[in-house]
């Protein structure tokens, strides 16, 4: 009972850092922000594709992947913690949503940025799809487990 605790205490705080880190995020100034997304897509530019150029245009595809790939984390985080209190999955998703909602009205307030509800729809699917990664892995580490299970008994 206690091994299960500290798994709920351990994912709880880990959805708190994701929420933590998305609404901190929002909290930054538009030109804070931009400047950021610039230099992250300069770097992948630059040293990750390996390619010249400043990779100018591209820090607002990579500020929509970023936006996707936090909310999958909190997608995945959420259905992990649901899971362990047995609650629906589904909440995942209501909760996820809510998140994005906060998120972009934060940005509301926020110098040089604006909500957007495209971007609760961006955020939203991410969440969307962390959930179904980890559910999907659940299942095949499952099957995996009752497989080796079957093989030894034989």
């Amino acid at each position: 009972m206690e091994y299960n605790q500290k798994k709920i205490r351990f994912w709880a705080v880990a959805i708190i850092c994701n929420i933590l880190f998305i609404w901190g995020n929002s909290l930054l100034p538009g030109s804070v922000s931009g400047a950021i997304s610039k230099f992250v897509s300069y770097v992948v530019y630059q040293v990750i594709l390996g390619q010249s150029g400043s990779g100018e245009g591209g820090h607002g595809l990579l500020r929509k992947v970023a936006h996707f790939t936090e909310f999958a984390c909190l997608g995945a985080f959420l259905t992990r913690f649901l899971f362990l209190l047995n609650k629906p999955r589904l909440l995942a998703l209501a909760g996820a949503f809510l998140v994005a909602c906060c998120d972009e009205t934060i940005q509301r307030f926020v110098p040089d940025r604006g909500p957007s509800f495209k971007d609760v729809l961006i955020d939203t699917s991410g969440a969307v799809i962390g959930m179904i990664v980890l559910l999907v892995g659940y299942a095949y580490v499952k099957s995996r487990k009752k497989q080796a299970m079957e093989e030894n008994n034989q």
